[in-house]
């Protein structure tokens, strides 16, 4: 990892769309007063019929999707789900960043996460299993990330350069960082990073159930409890569908476009365990934390907020709390974003850094639900009501399976302060 960028790179507009709003006023708003919505998961292909009983998988799902203007009646309904999610995120962050006058041979797009639209094939083939000669031919291109690819740089005149990445849970914080480098090598002058909706199946919810890390039955009768990250009570991450998408460009790129920055990515990085599997390693997260702090050359005393990835793993959760604490960061403050949006997976990079940004520039903290009994009582957590905080520097951080670390440092804009 280099050092600190030649040029400041910062966030020129967000857009999200999760089960807590669609929307960043709606999504805000939620997240301070803490209002989720976890429940046993309603849309088909999510509870799988099995030995005369029904699976209660639990988890928040988003309610509607408005169409945004400008998108046909037959892309959208060509769109699986997550293609839909996609569109009305970046829609958003497209608006919030004033792209209309860029040239779009100067934007970029990268999208974070792979096999995003299980659910959507599972429908398909369940639904053409007996007439597959008939299959819709759109399944040709939506069973490949690159469909997410597709609909937005056809719908928004990307030309810059685009493509997907995948790195599991860290997959959309993976994105921001593979958007700030296209934008540092000045490959173009904005990339939007996504971190896309994974749209898990029956398949998908009983396999990681079936490893340990999906929430199990424990909490069905009383669904609001389910989610806890780092509290002793803690049964498993329970899914929340998300969308993130974040528009990096130039500090100097925004001002002369009369954009104002919503915050600074002041450092990131990425560290591997060399590990396939889905366990933690706080070796690898103490690397990539303090790689992080370094590139942004940010002493940790100097970080006000950690937004962790507190997924509710038992171990995972203990690992990174350890990794915190081995760099310094035990007088941070810190809450748990999804112990209210759920666990987005792919999206959950991408949702933290947006959270992360509206409390900077809030100077608000958002509540931790179902945070009774810490597993480590040491760390400055923010409570069940959400607290008002002088914040200037933040880490935010994703991990994903296969051993996947990484961190972004981001600080408040001067325009801010």
């Amino acid at each position: 990892m280099s050092t600190s960028p030649v040029q400041e790179l910062v966030v020129s507009g967000f857009g999200v769309t999760s089960a807590i709003g669609q929307g960043a006023a709606a999504f805000t708003s939620a997240l301070m007063e803490g209002a989720a919505r976890f429940r046993v998961m309603e849309r088909p292909g999510r509870q799988h019929p099995s030995n005369g009983q029904t699976t209660a998988h639990l988890g928040a799902e988003i309610p509607s999707l408005a169409v945004p203007e400008g998108v046909t009646p037959q892309m959208w309904r060509s769109a699986t789900f997550s293609g839909q999610a996609t569109l009305v995120t970046v829609h958003e962050a497209w608006n919030a960043a004033r792209l209309q006058a860029v040239p779009g041979h100067r934007i970029g797009l990268v999208v974070g996460g792979t096999n995003v639209q299980q659910r959507d094939l599972v429908l398909m083939h369940d639904a053409y299993r007996e007439r597959v000669p008939f299959l819709r031919a759109a399944y040709g291109s939506t069973f490949m990330d690159t469909d997410l690819v597709g609909l937005c740089t056809q719908q928004f005149a990307i030309h810059g350069m685009s493509f997907t990445v995948g790195g599991a849970s860290a997959s959309g914080l993976l994105a921001v960082i593979q958007a700030a480098e296209a934008v540092l090598s000045r490959r173009v002058d904005v990339c939007i990073a996504v971190g896309a909706l994974m749209d898990v199946s029956y398949w998908e919810c009983q396999g990681l159930r079936a490893m340990g890390a999906m929430g199990t039955d424990r909490f069905a009768r009383e669904p609001e409890r389910a989610c806890r990250p780092f509290d002793r009570e803690s049964d498993g991450f329970i899914f929340g569908e998300a969308c993130g998408a974040v528009v990096v460009e130039s500090a100097e790129h925004a001002r002369r476009r009369g954009v104002t920055p919503r915050g600074v990515l002041s450092g990131w990085a990425m560290q591997l365990d060399a590990s396939r599997g889905p366990l933690s390693s706080i070796e690898g997260e103490t690397q990539v934390i303090g790689a992080a702090l370094r590139h942004a050359d940010l002493a940790p005393e100097r970080v006000d907020y950690v937004n962790p990835h507190g997924s509710g793993s038992r171990q995972g959760d203990a690992i990174e709390l350890g990794a915190l604490k081995a760099c310094g960061l035990t007088h941070a403050r810190v809450n748990t974003t999804k112990s209210i949006t759920g666990h987005g997976l792919s999206s959950a990079g991408a949702v933290g850094l947006i959270a992360t940004l509206v409390q900077l520039e809030q100077g608000r903290l958002h509540p931790s639900l179902n945070l009774v009994d810490p597993i480590d009582s040491s760390f400055r957590w923010v409570g069940a009501i959400a607290e008002a905080q002088s914040l200037q520097n933040a880490l935010v951080l994703a991990y994903g399976f296969g051993g996947i670390n990484t961190a972004v440092a981001v600080r408040r804009s001067a325009t801010e302060s």
